[in-house]
């Protein structure tokens, strides 16, 4: 049995895992609105809660990471958590050991462990929603690497095949210009919706329209796939994972299953391109049970 959180920006969620991968408990809450100290306090009355007598793991996901070897967080959307200690004031004031990791991490591991790659030796994990996360695991491990990065192609420049479907440059909050996460977030593709059509809708809304037969919607979305698969075309070519899993809000777009992996032939450096695109098995959920997966069971 094993204790994961999800530290979001809105909510705070906590689950018992049983070693063979059933959630035993659940607790979720609303995260202190940009508040450090309140954030920290009820991350650890939720363990609290949810601790048994014999002193269970714990492992936590959160947006951005640890930098090393002084264990401060940075690239954190929560602006609150940068430069801050949150690793070493959760184990003050519990008086143990945690884990904490990237909550795209913690993402491709709930699914290494238990959901779509289960079966597969590499996955790549990829995060379509506010942001534009990703993780990579190997043999049910997460790839971290020294700067805390590994799996960060957001922030890598878009490729210049997806630039010429876009209306000049964009401007990422991480201040740099084009990467990856200014198209393929939702952000991003309501942009892209907006310089097609000229009018505005967010992500659910150009879904729905699709769906309804809408010109304008229906060939947005087909922009997007061109878009995505280019994008994973590099990752492909790197990395050659054997499964690619999609998260967040974005990864419910069911069109993508069918038009990314026929958008790869020509950008992937093979012929017949053998990497499985998959649906997230998990929801919201994946976080926490991700965390949890921070601990092996041998561990």
């Amino acid at each position: 049995m094993r204790i994961g959180v999800d530290l979001g920006g809105t909510k705070i969620e906590g689950i018992v895992l049983a070693d063979d991968g059933t959630v035993k408990d659940k607790i979720r809450i609303d995260t202190p609105a940009e508040n450090y100290m309140s954030t920290i306090h009820s991350v650890c009355e939720l363990i609290k809660q949810l601790q048994a007598i014999d002193r269970l793991t714990v492992g936590i996901g959160t947006p951005g990471a640890l930098t090393f070897p002084d264990e401060v967080m940075k690239n954190s959307n929560s602006v609150s958590l940068n430069g801050r200690s949150l690793k070493k004031d959760i184990e003050t004031i519990l008086g143990y050991r945690v884990r904490i990791e990237n909550d795209a991490n913690c993402f491709v591991l709930s699914e290494a462990h238990y959901g779509a790659a289960k079966k597969v030796k590499t996955v790549f994990g990829v995060i379509l929603g506010t942001g534009c996360g990703g993780g990579i695991v190997i043999d049910k491990r997460l790839l971290t690497g020294p700067n805390s990065i590994a799996g960060e192609w957001g922030h890598n420049s878009i490729p210049v095949s997806v630039h010429e479907l876009i209306d000049g440059d964009r401007i990422c909050h991480c201040g740099r210009i084009n990467c990856i996460e200014t198209v393929l977030s939702g952000r991003g593709l309501q942009q892209s919706y907006f310089e097609q059509t000229g009018k505005q809708a967010n992500p659910k809304s150009i879904c729905q329209q699709a769906q309804a037969n809408d010109d304008g919607a229906k060939e947005c979305l087909k922009r997007y796939s061109m878009q995505l698969a280019r994008c994973l075309s590099t990752i492909i070519n790197i990395l050659d994972p054997h499964m690619i899993v999609l998260g967040g809000g974005l990864s419910n777009i069911s069109a993508l299953y069918d038009l990314v992996p026929k958008e790869l032939a020509g950008h992937v450096f093979t012929d017949d391109a053998k990497t499985l695109l998959a649906r997230p098995r998990f929801g919201d959920a994946s976080g926490a049970l991700g965390a949890a997966c921070l601990w092996e069971v041998n561990d």
